[in-house]
């Protein structure tokens, strides 16, 4: 089997890396990104109080808390105040994200959220989590 076709054969890889900004710092950050050739669709997230900004092909995600979440028990809203903006999490496309859960579980995984999404022709799976120190998401979806 040649050097190329292993790669393309390949299903699990990085997807994107999410990023957690303050709301004040939303429109600069996302500006940046955007002078270096970023694209971003904007998502109102209200069931989690989130707005986020994604490239979906650049690999850049940018998430800050709703007003009405920014001091209530949102994760982002605890990480931004703990931490400062910075990584969030690092997105890992997997073929099942549930069985993914399985294997980090057994390395002390603890699941910090799950999300199912789906609708105009799209599945879509996310297991957030920290395993071994690390944030991590899984994703797992049909869309492109």
């Amino acid at each position: 089997m040649s050097e190329n076709s292993n790669e393309s054969s390949r299903a699990n890889s990085v997807h994107h890396v999410v990023f957690a900004v303050p709301q004040e710092q939303l429109s600069d950050t996302a500006q940046f990104f955007s002078e270096l050739g970023f694209r971003f669709q904007t998502i109102e997230l209200e069931d989690v109080g989130l707005r986020v900004l994604l490239d979906w092909d650049g690999g850049v995600e940018l998430v800050t808390p709703l007003p009405s979440a920014a001091d209530g028990e949102n994760a982002v809203a605890n990480f931004l105040q703990q931490n400062g903006p910075g990584v969030y999490s690092v997105v890992i496309r997997v073929g099942d994200a549930p069985a993914a859960e399985q294997v980090a579980q057994r390395y002390g995984a603890q699941t910090l959220f799950h999300q199912h999404r789906g609708g105009d022709g799209y599945e879509l799976d996310e297991i957030e989590m920290s395993v071994l120190g690390l944030p991590l998401t899984f994703l797992s979806t049909d869309l492109p």
